[in-house]
């Protein structure tokens, strides 16, 4: 039977790469979980790919239904050079799971009812790695350490903001998108298939560059920068923030109040330069600032 399924395979290969020969096709091919492993002693880190699914959109109020992470094993080169074994878990929320996040996700409330998921079993998993990696670390990030402080002592990198992907040619950075773009595709919104697939488009090369997403990503994630916070700034120069990437902040997580942004050191006195001569107007105006490191960066902290 195993011979007849790679024959089949085989034979469907081929066929996949008649239509992609003429140019008029461009054929996916499903991703499936590598295994690798580099026989040599070169030095490596730990990371863990992370993703969650929650009953909504809002740390405060939501909470999560499913964690899923699965660590990987890097050089110095941002190769991926070894996979391990996924950690999935089911956790009941104590509420009902909405039909739209059903949907979504295909997790019904069946399917948590009465589990949990145990703080020591997802500490022995984080415990070794070097850095957390998530394609959406801004949500992600505040649900797990509001649930397992483990999190809360680790970098963190997003797969997602930390790389140009449309810059580098795909149509997106959802991660269905960058994965087509390297001709797969996976079943989205189920936690370690997401997982299975990050890793996987961050172990391929960037356009162009001859270096993996990896090695950009932790290359960014090294990187210290300034979060800027346009206190104050007036009702109608909220368009013209939102326009040049800045984000609002509620103020209900015991950050500021207000609009801001990240910004390396090398962009911080050009970003200042803007919010005094086009926000405040001002060239005696304060504006607070703090450092972010990938250990508080995405986290309610920053």
């Amino acid at each position: 039977m195993k011979v007849q399924t790679q024959t089949r395979a085989g034979r469907f290969e081929r066929i996949a790469k008649s239509l992609e020969a003429t140019g008029e096709f461009r054929v996916l091919r499903r991703l499936r979980p590598p295994v690798r492993h580099v026989p040599d002693c070169r030095p490596r880190k730990r990371a863990i790919f992370l993703d969650v699914e929650t009953t909504g959109l809002d740390h405060l109020q939501d909470t999560v239904i499913e964690l899923a992470m699965l660590p990987f094993d890097y050089d110095a080169d941002g190769e991926v050079v070894a996979i391990g074994e996924p950690f999935q878990g089911f956790r009941d929320p104590g509420v009902p799971i909405s039909s739209e996040i059903s949907a979504l996700t295909g997790i019904t409330d069946s399917m948590v009812a009465g589990v949990s998921i145990d703080p020591a079993q997802v500490e022995k998993v984080v415990e070794e790695a070097a850095i957390v990696i998530a394609h959406n670390a801004r949500f992600d990030r505040p649900f797990c350490e509001k649930l397992w402080p483990t999190f809360a002592a680790k970098a963190w990198a997003c797969s997602w903001r930390e790389i140009d992907w449309k810059a580098q040619g795909f149509a997106s950075a959802r991660l269905s998108d960058v994965a087509a773009g390297y001709g797969l595709y996976f079943d989205g919104h189920r936690a370690v298939e997401d997982c299975h697939a990050g890793i996987e488009v961050l172990s391929r090369e960037l356009p162009g560059t001859g270096r993996t997403g990896l090695a950009r990503l932790l290359e960014s994630a090294r990187e210290t920068r300034w979060r800027l916070w346009a206190a104050g700034a007036p009702f109608q120069a909220r368009t013209l923030l939102k326009k040049r990437g800045y984000r609002w902040s509620a103020g209900d997580d015991g950050r500021p109040r207000a609009w801001n942004i990240e910004v390396s050191e090398d962009q911080r006195p050009l970003e200042m330069q803007f919010l005094r001569s086009e926000v405040f107007r001002s060239d005696d105006i304060e504006v607070p600032a703090n450092l972010v490191t990938a250990f508080d960066r995405y986290s309610t902290r920053d």
